[in-house]
């Protein structure tokens, strides 16, 4: 069975996110949506909601599996028994920084990194992005897959007029 560990804070995840799963369902067989946690950042919604949302928002795929972890991403998809990471890219900023660890990956534990490209219509679309329109009461659903509901993010960010 070929497993794609497919890594991130997913802080919160997006439509640009879901895009890269289902893309990466037509080629692997299992792809394990991994949430890292650092514990050096202060997270936007607490890891536990970003497990909780997403189990139930894949629930009925058993092709997806969601788990945290607080390791190396490298040794969280060897204990998975994946052989392949999945990343998106967005720019060449991005693929840059992609390469650099799709080397040191190989290097630590054989594994191969797959990168996609983000799609045009969604290539604008990031996490920290989402963060900043919700901090101003912005409507973020547009950049949100439809159907995962995070509670944390019924309240509203700060009051400013538009």
């Amino acid at each position: 069975m070929n497993k794609a560990v497919f890594p991130g804070s997913f802080d919160p995840f997006t439509i640009g996110h879901e895009r890269m799963v289902q893309r990466g369902l037509q080629l692997f067989d299992e792809v394990i949506i991994g949430i890292g946690f650092n514990e050096h950042k202060r997270g936007f919604i607490p890891i536990e909601e970003r497990l909780g949302s997403l189990r139930q928002f894949y629930a009925d795929n058993p092709r997806v599996r969601v788990d945290a972890y607080d390791c190396l991403t490298v040794d969280f998809a060897i204990s998975m028994q994946a052989r392949f990471i999945l990343r998106g890219v967005r720019s060449l900023k991005d693929y840059e920084y992609e390469k650099e660890m799709a080397d040191i990956n190989c290097h630590l534990g054989q594994l191969e990194t797959v990168l996609l490209f983000a799609e045009a219509d969604v290539a604008s679309i990031s996490s920290s992005m989402v963060r900043e329109l919700h901090h101003f009461r912005r409507d973020i659903s547009p950049y949100l897959p439809q159907g995962l509901v995070y509670p944390s993010l019924m309240s509203s960010g700060r009051n400013c007029p538009r």
